[in-house]
């Protein structure tokens, strides 16, 4: 039903969000009390531009710490205007996108839709290496940028893993969110410019106390 606007499934044993991934003209979902397992799932309402209204409570995804439920959903879906009937503020988006947990595809999702009869490529499904060089020269040939060559993206398995991830990391957090702003419009971006405020004002606070710690003690060592 690709162009039903208003869905009202509470209370009816749902464990997937899956099928409603086609409902581009959704406006309005209601889920309470069902059976969904996982936030994991909440990457099947992504792709629907027009989702503003989610009621998620009550379902075993929620967990015991509400807070920190309600910012995961908010950074997984920003463009949501009321969640669990309660109006999300612009604040609370700056914070969930800071603050919120990532939220994965879940297993035997769209990669299992896109696979070849079901099933996954087996040498691209054994080689993360693979999957994550052209996934990163993907968004870097969209924003114009010449792509990494594979000595960039030594093998997962190498004693140095573990020191060359956290920055293979910020390379594709940096291109993931360039590529996402060219699909933003003024409120939207408006929003990332206030979590980008908040955020740089706290690299500027540990900054000026750092400063302020090394002045000190420049002071007294001169005083002795």
């Amino acid at each position: 039903m690709p162009n039903i606007e208003v869905l009202t499934l509470s209370v009816n044993s749902i464990t997937s969000l899956s099928p409603l991934s086609g409902c581009q003209s959704l406006c309005e979902l209601y889920l309470r009390r069902n059976m969904i397992p996982s936030l994991s799932e909440l990457s099947h309402l992504r792709p629907l531009p027009r989702l503003k209204v989610l009621w998620l409570a009550e379902n075993p995804c929620c967990g015991s710490d509400s807070s920190q439920y309600r910012l995961t959903v908010l950074r997984c879906l920003p463009h949501l205007q009321k969640l669990d009937n309660q109006v999300v503020t612009e604040d609370e988006i700056a914070l969930a996108l800071m603050d919120g947990e990532e939220v994965t595809t879940p297993p035997g999702g769209v990669q299992n839709q896109l696979s070849t009869n079901g099933l996954q490529d087996a040498e691209t499904e054994n080689d993360p290496l693979n999957y994550n060089m052209e996934e990163t020269n993907k968004i870097r040939e969209e924003l114009g940028m010449k792509p990494l060559s594979r000595d960039k993206f030594p093998s997962l398995s190498s004693p140095s893993t573990r020191e060359i991830k956290p920055a293979l990391k910020k390379t594709h957090t940096l291109d993931a969110v360039l590529l996402l702003l060219r699909d933003l419009d003024e409120e939207e971006l408006q929003v990332v410019h206030t979590a980008a405020q908040n955020r740089l004002q706290t690299y500027t606070l540990n900054s000026d106390t750092l400063n302020s710690s090394l002045q000190t003690q420049k002071t007294t060592d001169i005083q002795h």
